[in-house]
């Protein structure tokens, strides 16, 4: 699968992903690190916090991983952290509602960018099962998702990595005061 770096925040940050993939919009900032969460339990935090904020039913955590340092993801000489998380959820689309949720499994990166107090989310979903009431129904049909091998192309979980080991920052004045003292 071709991928391609895609600049993100006006080239302040990237990461890479496959070309196929329009949306970006599952990489974003949290400017102000939570913090009463430790980082061996950020990424569970955040991915409840999301289920939270969606109002998604039956959130359940599947996966979870130890800390680890990003060493080339440095500021100052102190490494980022990351943690991940995966889960699973029923979500709908905007106004939809209940009864139009889809099931998905949902993989969060914690990103801590520990010099400079910021956390950064990257988050991938990869539909499970189609309501028969969602707006998805309509343009690809109800029912289990058709795996991505089988569509030719890159699974999420492969997607998800790729985005995760490849973020860079460029501009660390982007998060702010810390990174401009």
């Amino acid at each position: 699968m071709a991928s391609a770096v895609r600049p993100l925040f006006g080239g302040a940050v990237s990461t890479t992903f496959p070309i196929h993939f329009q949306d970006v919009s599952y990489v974003r900032q949290v400017p102000d690190h939570q913090m009463d969460v430790v980082d061996s339990g950020s990424a569970t935090w955040f991915l409840q916090d999301l289920a939270n904020e969606q109002e998604a039913d039956g959130t359940t955590i599947t996966e979870q991983s130890a800390v680890f340092e990003a060493p080339g993801l440095c500021y100052r000489n102190m490494p980022a952290v990351i943690t991940t998380a995966v889960g699973q959820m029923a979500v709908a689309k905007g106004r939809q509602g209940r009864e139009a949720q889809n099931l998905v499994k949902v993989y969060l990166a914690n990103i801590h960018l520990k010099e400079v107090e910021t956390d950064v989310l990257i988050t991938a979903y990869e539909t499970l099962v189609i309501n028969p009431l969602s707006e998805s129904a309509t343009a690809v049909g109800a029912g289990m998702a058709v795996p991505a091998a089988q569509s030719g192309v890159m699974p999420i979980a492969e997607v998800f990595k790729l985005a995760v080991s490849s973020f860079k920052v460029y501009k660390w004045s982007l998060f702010g005061s810390a990174a401009a003292a």
